[in-house]
């Protein structure tokens, strides 16, 4: 990612075309990174369903306290899953090789 800071959301999309040690390129066809959506959508769903396991099973909150600790979890949480979703999706097909160096 160009930024470093993933608190800035307005940048958290902004990607260097390749990598500075290999040479390799991110976007290996258009829109690769739309797959990424549904690894965001299987992280934003596992927290969710555990903070509301955690405040209905622990802090005994009730269905609408429940729900707006889901809300509060799920935008403190959205910049991590961003970046997480796109590393995880990028993994999936692109296996590292540490002995790749660009020429």
């Amino acid at each position: 990612m160009k930024e470093k800071n993933i608190f800035k959301i307005h940048k958290a999309f902004n990607m260097h075309e390749s990598c500075s040690e290999c040479g390799f390129k991110y976007m290996m066809e258009p829109s690769f990174f739309y797959g990424a959506m549904y690894v965001n959508y299987a992280l934003t769903v596992g927290i969710g369903v555990i903070t509301f396991a955690f405040g209905s099973l622990l802090f005994s909150l009730t269905f609408l306290e429940s729900f707006g600790s889901i809300i509060i979890m799920l935008l403190l949480t959205a910049p991590v899953t961003i970046r997480l979703s796109r590393i995880i999706w990028i993994n999936l097909f692109v296996n590292y090789n540490a002995s790749t160096k660009q020429n």
